[in-house]
């Protein structure tokens, strides 16, 4: 991958999931292409986190999220989608949401989400989580609210992140000295985003948003100098089927978007809210989610039509529910 399309990948993770006024530095740098700033409707794009390790040719998506750049409500929206969502993979069967990316990568990832939830995605940006802990450490860490038990859950696995950890300035081991807001280190924050014995798969989905948000918000105090070796850290771990031009005006319109006040929107599904989902130990596919089917509508109408899924009118009806198992 040419250097200029790691940068503008760079650029859209940035404009994206970190807004700062950084759009005017990463154009300098790349001021030979030129962009249409135009952009109408909306544009949705899967982030993939990876976690895969050293040797795996095949591994499942550990973290699924949609950006949306939506210019017709001129909002930004992550939404989540859970791991072990109960889904039909295309030509395999019945199983996980992240099965689909273990059988065919990104392609059939995107064909299973259309055929179950009725969204047309043909674009991703692919992180690695080893390629994270490099941006948290060069931030310096990153402020997160964390509870007594996630502090204990966190604990227990820093030693073997650190471990295995390959970066000269990771500093020495420590562990995370109490709940309430805490600045992670790389090696921290991605131990906080991996654990889920504590609760579920759900609840890791919100501390990876939260980490996510977290980066936003350390990205906004620091100087432009250390632009350059953040993106240095974030290029080698990213990848992507969209071309510089794409990524650029993408970038260009969620930064405008977040410049003028708007705060990144959060979505979550399948809805847990023990009425329109269910999860459990389900026939062989392993502990699920199981969902109801007609409340796709309100993730829809949350990515479409900028509808807040919690004011969603469909979640006061339980006559409908439809479980998809």
């Amino acid at each position: 991958m040419s250097r200029g399309k790691k940068i503008v990948i760079t650029l859209l993770l940035i404009a994206v999931l970190l807004p700062i006024a950084v759009f005017g530095f990463l154009y300098y740098k790349i001021n030979s292409i030129k962009t249409d700033t135009q952009a109408e409707g909306v544009t949705n794009i899967l982030l993939l986190g990876t976690d895969g390790r050293e040797n795996e040719s095949a591994y499942r998506s550990d973290c699924m999220m949609i950006v949306t750049i939506d210019n017709t409500h001129k909002s930004v929206k992550l939404t989540s989608l859970a791991r072990d969502t109960y889904v039909e993979i295309p030509n395999q069967g019945m199983g996980k949401l992240n099965a689909s990316y273990f059988w065919g990568k990104e392609q059939l990832l995107f064909k299973t989400i259309k055929n179950e939830f009725g969204i047309d995605i043909d674009k991703f940006i692919q992180i690695d989580f080893e390629g994270l802990m490099d941006v948290i450490t060069e931030l310096g860490g990153v402020d997160v609210e964390i509870t007594e038990k996630e502090m204990e859950a966190v604990n227990k696995s820093v030693p073997s992140t650190y471990e295995s950890y390959d970066n000269p300035n990771k500093g020495e081991m420590k562990l995370i000295p109490g709940s309430g807001v805490q600045t992670l280190t790389g090696y921290q924050a991605i131990s906080y985003c991996r654990i889920r014995d504590i609760d579920s798969a759900i609840y890791r989905d919100g501390r990876q948003r939260k980490v996510i948000m977290g980066i936003a918000s350390k990205f906004k105090s620091i100087p432009v100098s250390k632009y350059p070796d953040l993106i240095k850290s974030l290029s080698p771990c990213v990848s992507t089927n969209m071309g510089s031009v794409e990524l650029l005006n993408l970038g260009y319109n969620a930064y405008n978007i977040l410049s003028s006040g708007n705060s990144i929107k959060q979505g979550q599904f399948p809805i847990i809210d023990e009425v329109h989902s269910k999860g459990g130990k389900y026939k062989d596919a392993g502990w699920v989610w199981l969902y109801d089917k007609n409340s796709v509508v309100v993730l829809k109408q949350f990515i479409f039509d900028d509808i807040p899924m919690e004011e969603n009118k469909y979640l006061n009806e339980t006559n409908k529910i439809e479980l998809n198992g």
